[in-house]
């Protein structure tokens, strides 16, 4: 997992200069970008603020809070499975009847994030010397120390927690708590020094200032903050007994509530779909607002007008934006619903489904379930989505509503993937993740890297009408919607033939 991580997310950022220097060819035309995102709230909220007009300039502010939240999920994620998740598979308690200390899972979970964080920041230096080797140095470093400072806060949280999933929920929280905080304190100023954003570490990776005036003094707080915390969890981790949290876990639902497969699944996955929900909300509440400005970030530039059209259609400019803003949030439902699907593969891999079928429930019901919730909570996230465009912008909401749903089939055409492998071959479903990555990154980078067609043609969502502004097509749609059908059929026929895992 981790040399895909740090791959896609060196690429992310080291691409960046080569599409600016296609887009704003001259200085003029950075310097009413830079001014554009000054004067638009919602852009600070979600890139930060640009500290200059400069091609490494506007590369920290498009790509350094991006990749910084990227490398704080990439550690958390490395922290809480090699040490939670290790103790509940049971390979931790066989490891450690050997001569092995209490504290090595976590200082070996520790070393692995910063082993990946220090790969991902040399890359970023390294793809980025040529605008300006003191501004690399600082954006590497700051998406170095976000992740690492992450890292130790995902080792609070598995201490804490009473599971791997909840530490993963917890440490998550955080994140979520880092990025709304930073995101309100640089929407609401334009100083460059908001109160909120000081409170985020998302914020001192933005204060750090790459390739506009570095203040290397903010890694101070970096330093600060993961010695304190690393102290912590290593007292913690020598506390605690091997496979639990500090933390009490709630007692059980009272009996009755949890008296069908459905009310279980629910159950299970409620926490995860409603968070989906609240954040897609938030996002088209923001892509909204971020509609609002659109035609003055554009201005006569063609090129990005280009790319615009490429990724929303030909319309007018404002459609296009929010065309190009709904198939994003399509693009992200993918993410939802392989991990929806893949809960599957969890219980089954944790021991916990061969229980629950040894009832009288059959596979197919008890797997239903689960799909049930996993493509339908992310149609219900993508109309939440569509109400915030609708909202934020104060577009025509019914246009926006019906841009959102023409999603759904090319979501669900990944959800079916993800039922197929699962069911066919569970040992590779989490290949899943690797074709909703690639969808992405087709989607988000090829219109600006001018991908030929036949590439972008390998996401469903390309084959998709542009709304609003273009005519609605049912074709595309009905077709993705039968292979998504055929998809689910075949992974949950081939589920039902095959053995549990164990």
């Amino acid at each position: 997992m981790m040399p895909v991580w740090i791959a896609v997310s060196a690429l992310l950022v080291t691409s960046i200069p080569n599409a600016l220097e296609t887009v704003y060819d001259t200085t003029a035309e950075r310097a009413e970008l830079a001014r554009s995102i000054s004067a638009n709230s919602a852009f600070r909220a979600l890139y930060g603020n640009a500290f200059g007009d400069s091609i490494g300039a506007l590369t920290a502010w498009r790509g350094g809070v991006l990749t910084g939240l990227l490398a704080a999920a990439m550690s958390l994620t490395i922290v809480v499975r090699h040490t939670r998740e290790e103790e509940e598979t049971g390979r931790q308690e066989l490891l450690s009847a050997a001569v092995v200390g209490r504290r090595a899972p976590l200082t070996a979970a520790l070393l692995a994030a910063v082993t990946a964080n220090a790969a991902l920041g040399l890359l970023v230096i390294i793809g980025l010397a040529p605008y300006g080797l003191p501004g690399a140095v600082a954006l590497g470093a700051a998406v170095t120390s976000t992740g690492l400072l992450f890292a130790t806060v995902a080792a609070l949280a598995a201490q804490l927690a009473e599971s791997a999933r909840a530490a993963k929920g917890l440490a998550a929280g955080f994140l979520a708590l880092a990025f709304l905080l930073r995101a309100a304190g640089d929407a609401g100023s334009t100083s460059g020094s908001a109160a909120l954003t000081w409170l985020s570490p998302l914020g001192w990776s933005e204060y750090v200032r790459p390739f506009g005036g570095e203040r290397w003094w903010v890694f101070a707080l970096f330093a600060a903050a993961l010695t304190a915390q690393c102290a912590l969890a290593y007292l913690l981790a020598g506390r605690r007994d091997l496979g639990r949290g500090l933390l009490p876990g709630r007692p059980g639902p009272a009996v009755g509530r949890l008296a069908s497969a459905g009310a279980l699944a629910w159950r299970l996955q409620r926490g995860a779909t409603l968070g989906w929900a609240l954040g897609f909300l938030i996002a088209g509440l923001v892509f909204g607002r971020m509609a609002q400005g659109a035609a003055d970030l554009v201005g006569d530039n063609e090129q990005t007008r280009t790319i615009l059209e490429r990724m929303g259609g030909q319309a007018a400019l404002i459609d296009t934006f929010l065309a190009a803003m709904s198939g994003m949030l399509g693009m992200v439902a993918a993410l939802q619903i392989v991990a929806s699907v893949l809960r599957l593969h969890g219980e089954e891999q944790g021991q916990r489904a061969e229980p629950v079928l040894a009832l009288a429930l059959g596979r197919l019901r008890w797997a239903g379930s689960h799909l049930l919730i996993a493509f339908a909570g992310a149609a219900a996230t993508l109309l939440l989505g569509g109400l915030g465009l609708g909202l934020g912008s104060g577009h025509d909401l019914g246009a926006l509503l019906t841009a959102c749903l023409v999603q759904v089939p090319a979501v669900w055409v990944l959800g079916g993937l993800t039922v197929l492998l699962y069911g066919a071959l569970a040992e590779f479903a989490a290949g899943a993740w690797a074709a909703a990555g690639i969808t992405l990154a087709i989607g988000w980078l090829g219109p600006a890297l001018n991908l030929p067609d036949a590439v972008l043609y390998l996401s469903p969502f390309s084959h998709l009408p542009k709304l609003p502004g273009a005519a609605m097509a049912w074709g595309a749609p009905a077709t993705l919607t039968g292979i998504a059908v055929v998809l689910v059929a075949a992974g949950l026929g081939a589920f039902r033939r095959r053995d549990l895992a164990g």
